[in-house]
């Protein structure tokens, strides 16, 4: 299943590390970035290093690591120390082109994979070249440096705009929705809130800061019980049906798009099916 919920641990705190995997976060970000000082760079990427070298495979295929941006004065030491790693995925920051994701994938292990987050008015500009570079596994939206970059506030609708740029430039390349970005607020209702406006504008998942905030996250993505159970009977009517191009179903008339939307949510939702 695609992943739901990305949790961020700084890179520097290596015994933080097996409490993330332990929690319900689909994916693990262990960073080099915005959560470690640049006096700790290196320090964390011999914490990160020493618990890849011994950590089981099963865990290591949840864990990516965010390095630090193309522009930044640490790419080059991030790029060197990738070289050595065995990881399947590696989040850039601030990524605006597909160059700067090709040369990350030259650093990587065969078959590995690049996440952009996309933080820039430069990067959500490029969106749709990035989304469709070889090696790109989804986007992500960086939010917050987005309200920086542009100058507005947290409730300014150009951040909409932007969602829904990575969206559509996720569907143009055939990639899973793009991930929403962090919701520095812990109260579950406001995180819970935050992702449903997400998943309004497309997007299939959520970067979280702290483990309570993983399961009002994932609850935004997966659809409810009810939904289920109606996905569940619009497919097994149109599935019984001969050649139909059109059923009814609890009185409604159902189309060919909407048995392909319910098909593609009981994809979403395992648990239920």
């Amino acid at each position: 299943m695609t992943p739901l919920t990305y949790l961020f641990v700084p890179g520097n705190r290596p015994e933080r590390f097996a409490k993330a995997l332990a929690s319900h976060a689909d994916r693990v970000i262990l960073d080099l970035e915005d959560a470690v000082s640049p006096q700790d760079k290196a320090s964390a990427r011999a914490s990160i290093g020493s618990w890849l070298a011994s950590a089981e495979p099963a865990s290591r295929a949840r864990v990516l690591v965010r390095i630090n941006d193309a522009l930044s004065p640490w790419h080059t030491d991030d790029l060197a120390w990738l070289q050595s790693q065995p990881l399947s995925e590696v989040m850039l920051s601030k990524c605006e082109t597909p160059d700067q994701v090709a040369v990350v994938l030259r650093h990587l292990p065969a078959g590995a994979q690049v996440l952009p987050l996309m933080e820039t008015v430069r990067g959500v500009h490029g969106a749709v070249a990035v989304a469709q570079a070889p090696g790109v596994s989804r986007l992500a939206f960086g939010s917050i440096d987005y309200q920086l970059d542009l100058g507005v506030d947290t409730h300014s609708p150009a951040l909409e705009y932007a969602a829904v740029a990575l969206t559509m430039a996720s569907r143009l390349a055939d990639l899973p929705a793009p991930v929403a970005g962090v919701t520095p607020d812990l109260d579950p209702s406001v995180v819970a809130a935050d992702a449903e406006r997400a998943l309004a504008l497309g997007m299939g998942a959520k970067l979280c800061i702290h483990p309570q905030q993983i399961d009002a996250a994932r609850q935004a993505f997966v659809p409810n019980p009810a939904t289920v159970a109606w996905a569940h009977l619009v497919v097994d009517t149109w599935e019984h049906t001969q050649h139909p191009g059109a059923v009814q179903v609890d009185a409604r008339m159902v189309d060919k798009p909407v048995y392909l939307r319910a098909r593609r949510l009981l994809a979403q939702s395992p648990i239920f099916v």
